[in-house]
């Protein structure tokens, strides 16, 4: 049996927690949180998904001395220019809340009609073997979809009543939580990461 190598999550996020170590454990991973060393919340003031990710990789990974994982994603509207982007937890302001971001997601597209309001979740995953790896595993997935007029279905968290998903005839919401962790852009951002710590673990 291969040696259990510790990674640090850069998050506090329980449920990110467990799905992270269902799938790397298998590969010799202990993936823990960032609390258990120490370390808090890093200010994401990068422009894009890539450079928030590394940020927290990158402080997690220094303050541990171990390696380092994180994620960085949110929703882009093409009617409003990528919005609500990097933004997308504050985008209703402080203090933040799914309820605010929502309402303030629909009051910017109320002059759009429905069937014009393409969007996409999208997902950053960033591995560090150390606060300055050179060559960092980066792996980015998007999951097309439509932002709906009105908020359907009851599960899930953030934009999912208002993203709806053509080809499942329902919104993320609506969704049963096996076919969302198939199919979202985080887990298969996960899925990428995995097939490729295979390789470098192999």
């Amino acid at each position: 049996m291969a040696a259990v190598n510790t990674l640090v999550l850069a998050s506090g996020n329980a449920g990110k927690l467990r799905e992270f170590n269902q799938l790397l454990s298998p590969l010799g991973f202990d993936v823990r949180p960032q609390a258990d060393f120490g370390v808090t919340d890093v200010e994401e003031t990068g422009l894009t998904f890539v450079e928030n990710a590394l940020l927290k990789a990158r402080e997690a990974s220094l303050i541990s001395g171990l390696p380092a994982l994180a994620d960085d994603s949110g929703l882009e509207v093409d009617a409003l220019n990528g919005a609500p982007g990097i933004y997308s937890a504050r985008y209703g302001g402080e203090p933040k809340s799914d309820e605010k971001n929502n309402q303030t997601l629909l009051t910017a597209l109320s002059d759009c009609a429905e069937g014009q309001r393409s969007g996409r979740y999208w997902c950053v995953l960033v591995y560090l073997r150390h606060p300055k790896d050179p060559v960092p595993v980066i792996v980015q997935r998007s999951w097309e979809g439509e932002i709906l007029a009105h908020p359907r279905g009851k599960e899930g968290f953030g934009y999912d009543p208002l993203f709806w998903l053509p080809d499942q005839g329902m919104s993320v919401a609506e969704l049963p939580s096996e076919s969302k962790n198939r199919l979202s852009h985080r887990g298969r951002a996960l899925q990428g990461l995995v097939e490729l710590l295979k390789v470098a673990h192999g």
